[in-house]
Parts: C-alpha cells; sequence; structure tokens
C-alpha cells in the first residue's frame, strides 16, 4: 500500500513537471485562407510609402524654410524699427528748431525789440513742450509739493519756518518722465525745521 501512494505520487509529480503542451501559433494568411502578398502587390505598397514620405519630407523642407524666411523678414523690420524709432519724433523737433533758428535770425537785426524775442522764445517753448508732451515726455516741475526721492534729488537743505520740513521750497533744474518712467530727476532744495 505504501508503495502504491509512492507510485500515485510519482505519477502526480510526472504530470506537474511534464512540460505544458504548446499554444498553437496564429494563423497564417495561408491558414486563414488569405492568399500572401505578391510581390508585386508589396513593391506597390512600397513606393506608395516612399512616395508619402516623399511628400512629407518636402512639406517639412518648405516649412522649415518658410520660417527661416519669416524669421529673417522680422529681423529685418526689428532693425529697421529700431533705426527709424526717433522718425516721428525727430519730424516734430525740426518746427522747434526752425522756430529757434527764426529767433536767433531775428536777435541779430539792429532794430529788435526784446519783447519780440520774449513773445518768440515763449512761443518757441510752447512749441517745444507740445512735441515733448505729444511723445510722452513730461515735465516734473514739484515747487510746494512733498519731496520724493522717487522723483527729485535733494541738493540742500534750506530752513523755513512758513512750510512743513520736507517740502520742495525751489527747483534748481526740472526733472522728466518718459511715459510714466523717469528720465532725469528734478533737482531740488529741500526745506528743514527752521
Amino acid at each position: 500500500m505504501v508503495q502504491d501512494r509512492q507510485t500515485d505520487d510519482l505519477e502526480q509529480h510526472e504530470e506537474a513537471v511534464a512540460p505544458a503542451p504548446q499554444e498553437e501559433a496564429e494563423p497564417t494568411q495561408e491558414a486563414q485562407g488569405e492568399e500572401p502578398e505578391s510581390p508585386e502587390r508589396l513593391s506597390v505598397l512600397l513606393e506608395d510609402a516612399r512616395a508619402k514620405a516623399d511628400d512629407n519630407r518636402d512639406q517639412l523642407l518648405r516649412a522649415r524654410a518658410e520660417m527661416e524666411n519669416l524669421k529673417r523678414r522680422h529681423a529685418n523690420e526689428l532693425e529697421k524699427a529700431h533705426k527709424f524709432a526717433l522718425d516721428g519724433f525727430v519730424r516734430e523737433l525740426l518746427q522747434v528748431r526752425d522756430s529757434l533758428d527764426l529767433g536767433h535770425g531775428a536777435a541779430q537785426e539792429d532794430q529788435a525789440s526784446v519783447e519780440k524775442l520774449r513773445e518768440g522764445t515763449e512761443l518757441t517753448l510752447k512749441l517745444l513742450k507740445g512735441v515733448m508732451s505729444k511723445f510722452g515726455v513730461e515735465e516734473l516741475n514739484p515747487e510746494g509739493e512733498p519731496f520724493n526721492p522717487d522723483f527729485h534729488q535733494a541738493m540742500t537743505m534750506a530752513p523755513r519756518a512758513d512750510l512743513p520740513p520736507n517740502t520742495v521750497v525751489s527747483v534748481v533744474q526740472k526733472g522728466y518722465l518718459l511715459n510714466g518712467r523717469l528720465v532725469r530727476p528734478a533737482l531740488v532744495i529741500v526745506s528743514s525745521a527752521g
């Protein structure tokens, strides 16, 4: 009985260790009833794939060339924009220059009057102020305002009992902003407790 049991165990072990039957391979085209691809058919498919690849390559090359042309055109336009950025400003400024030339010529005449020269100078300054304003240049003339170190530069302190401390007493040189950004601070004299 012990021997029968050992024989049964041995048979079960052999079955467990025995290799599993191989799975069937996928049926080929021939087994499925389809004909294999003919060499002519494969040749046509290959040529079609090559034609598509060549077409895609041509499209890629054209796209690259167009990008390069666009890059060059953009660089040229940017260069021109930098080169001629001041064109409009200069045209407007020429009017001021012409006015100054006329005023200078009038001052050279023998019968030049101080009143006429003042009037011409005022008109020229008004013209210049208009041109500057047109291009975003704003004047800083902070007399009587509180001192602001972001826009003013103190030259000296002056004791003043009639003004609160840190008030701009007088402006030595006007400051300017360009589109809200400081170009030159106003040089000022500031009050101190006196």
